[in-house]
């Protein structure tokens, strides 16, 4: 049976009467309903969640692979979405401070949050490379996988997996901007942890990055950038 006679039958059935509901009316109870059903799944529409990728597109690239700009904008293809949203939060509750990322971040409902970060999570474009020397990258691998003992700086992979993916709230590196590496690293004391009231785990990196100087940052940053 076509969907128009199962409608005319059932209003008979209803009121004795051949009449019909309106097209109209018939699509907005339909619409009404399949809304109520994804609503009370929590799941978000998949136009509101596109409009909002878009929207992050914007400032973090084509595909979140990050964009080169005045200011570096990180790439969040790929990242782990617990690291994302602890991050999020640290801009809502000022332990980051950023204006723009405040008004992003404090909108967002639970739902799209939980959608968003996994989005991010599943893309895997290859990275934004810059130039760097081979000896320089070599560098990096070795302060990554190593450390360096004298400075008692642990090696990255102790946190971050041996590929530099991330795991939970320790962040995928793999890819990254390396002048956005670059300047966290070098900005770690004022860029993070503002409010000592209310530490998170980038406290650990605090002495960390305090310990590599800036030729052992750039390595580092140029060997995560080749990383896929």
């Amino acid at each position: 049976m076509r969907l128009s006679d199962f409608l005319r039958y059932s209003f008979f059935e209803l009121t004795g009467t051949a009449s019909v509901l309106p097209f109209a009316s018939v699509a907005l109870v339909l619409s009404t309903g399949a809304h109520a059903e994804t609503a009370a799944k929590g799941a978000v529409p998949k136009g509101e969640l596109q409009a909002k990728i878009t929207y992050c597109e914007n400032c973090h690239g084509v595909s979140a692979k990050g964009f080169h700009g005045y200011y570096p904008i990180p790439r969040l293809a790929g990242q782990q979405p617990e690291y994302i949203k602890n991050q999020l939060e640290a801009f809502v509750e000022h332990r980051r401070t950023n204006n723009i990322m405040f008004n992003v971040a404090h909108v967002l409902s639970p739902a799209m949050l939980d959608a968003l970060t996994e989005s991010f999570h599943n893309l895997n474009p290859k990275p934004l490379t810059t130039a760097a020397p081979e000896e320089l990258i070599a560098t990096g691998k070795k302060i990554y996988e190593e450390g360096i003992a004298n400075a008692d700086v642990p090696p990255c992979a102790g946190c971050h997996g041996p590929e530099a993916k991330g795991e939970g709230q320790f962040p995928r590196l793999a890819g990254q901007l390396s002048d956005y590496v670059a300047d966290k690293l070098t900005n770690w004391a004022s860029e993070r942890g503002q409010n000592p009231a209310n530490p998170d785990t980038s406290a650990i990196m605090a002495p960390i990055a305090h310990s590599l100087n800036q030729q052992q940052v750039k390595a580092v940053a140029a060997y995560l950038n080749h990383l896929e």
